[in-house]
């Protein structure tokens, strides 16, 4: 196997060399991957001296470009700049793989978040866009993926790194720190909201169609099946994940392929109760109540809704807990409205008939529907439709500052922003399991 006999150069040919490099600037293998002492210019000045005085006497050896190349690797894993300066300056490879992972300088260098070896590397010519052999990972992949690489993520795009290359994969930076987020331990916000503000293309899909939005679904449908506590975790990333990427344009209400996988806005309201902040952010966002793809010949908003909540009543044995469904259903149903005010109902939805269904809370769901139906009987106002208007006009979300700047008088401003008065209830602005509810 190649890296076996690429192990063994090193431990028999170059290693000595690499431990003597190591052993100059007061470093042994297995010190772990950084060194922390803060060293005085003076300290540094002598080590210095030091390195130079061991290379100039192995300059001659016929493994010495393999050996100061392969302790460039490990000073760039380390963040010592000034050695791997002097390294460089000996004629050490920038293109230096290691024989086990394949990483070279610079990937190692983002892998373990050294801003400053990164921007030395690269502005001695080391190709920022270099994928590595295994994975054909960027530096920038590897930098996304953890939330502690944000400098080197920020770094390297400064350097002009490209926010929207693609692994063999097709894979985007993007896609790279959403899929190994997991809401719990690995919350990458801010690495997703630089990507974003750097224009990291929120439509990216893989070969295998995967995109930002299926991982959020998969995130949101990992929250049902978890426990209180990490249902609320993984909810807390997926709402600040959601704001983002609707900030920047994506559309949570497109099936995620054409075989019509649930999308973000259709698996919020199948699951209403459970997923309830995400469905009202997803609501007043703006988001369509129908699908983008197939429209309402997939699903719609109201039929989605009064499904869940007839499912979800039905499993209900406690009075205060069905009149809290019935609430929510409600406040979703007038937040709706801001953003439809003339959302056409279905003539029949498959409910109980009044008096067939035993069940306590049928009539409180048959009321709640004809209800609805009657109030979207009427033309809506004038005043409604000119808000929908203004609203449609002003996306992507979120729409504060941009009301906030049209020459109107604050009571129209505040009419056009009727989610500031919604406060939710307590308990209903986190992630509840589906255990939760049996």
């Amino acid at each position: 196997m190649p890296f076996l006999h690429g192990f063994r150069r090193i431990i028999y040919e170059y290693q000595p060399l690499v431990d003597a490099v190591m052993s100059v600037i007061g470093l042994k293998e297995g010190n772990g991957s950084q060194d922390d002492r803060v060293r005085s210019p003076e300290d540094e000045s002598g080590l210095c001296s030091s390195l130079v005085e061991l290379l100039e006497r192995e300059s001659q050896s016929e493994v010495f470009m393999e050996g100061i190349s392969y302790a460039l690797f490990k000073m760039a894993e380390r963040g010592l700049v000034y050695a791997a300066e002097i390294l460089l300056r000996y004629g050490a490879d920038l293109n230096f793989e290691d024989p086990v992972s394949y990483y070279n300088p610079l990937h190692i260098a983002a892998l373990r978040n050294q801003p400053n070896m990164v921007r030395l590397l690269v502005g001695h010519g080391a190709d920022i866009e270099k994928r590595d052999r295994i994975h054909e990972s960027s530096p920038l992949d590897l930098a996304s993926e953890e939330s502690e690489r944000l400098p080197c993520l920020l770094t390297l795009l400064d350097l002009g790194a490209d926010v929207n290359a693609r692994d063999k994969h097709g894979k985007t930076p993007l896609l790279h720190a959403l899929a190994s987020s997991d809401g719990l331990t690995v919350n990458n916000t801010e690495n997703i909201q630089f990507l974003l503000e750097r224009g990291a293309d929120v439509n990216a899909a893989t070969v295998d169609g995967e995109t930002v939005e299926s991982s959020l679904v998969f995130l949101v449908k990992e929250a049902l099946e978890a426990n209180v506590e990490d249902a609320a975790e993984i909810g807390s990333f997926c709402l600040k994940t959601t704001q983002l990427l609707l900030a920047h344009g994506v559309d949570p209400s497109c099936c995620l392929n054409e075989d019509g996988e649930p999308s973000l806005t259709q698996t919020s309201l199948e699951h209403f109760d459970l997923l309830f902040p995400l469905a009202v952010l997803l609501i007043q966002s703006g988001a369509s109540l129908v699908c983008t793809y197939h429209v309402n010949c997939c699903w719609s908003f109201d039929s989605l809704l009064f499904q869940r909540l007839q499912t979800a009543l039905q499993q209900c044995s406690d009075q205060s807990h069905a009149s809290e469904l019935l609430e929510q259903a409600e406040v979703l149903l007038d937040l709706a409205e801001v953003n439809a005010p003339t959302l056409n109902l279905p003539s029949r939805l498959e409910l109980p008939a009044a008096g067939q269904d035993p069940h306590p809370y049928t009539q409180a769901l048959l009321d709640l529907h004809s209800q609805v139906v009657e109030h979207y009987a009427s033309p809506p106002a004038l005043r409604c439709l000119c808000r929908t208007f203004i609203r449609s006009h002003l996306q992507p979300w979120p729409l504060e500052d941009k009301v906030k700047a049209l020459p109107l008088p604050d009571r129209l401003k505040d009419f056009l922003l009727p989610e500031h008065t919604y406060t939710p209830k307590p308990g209903w602005d986190c992630f509840k399991p589906q255990h939760s509810q049996r």
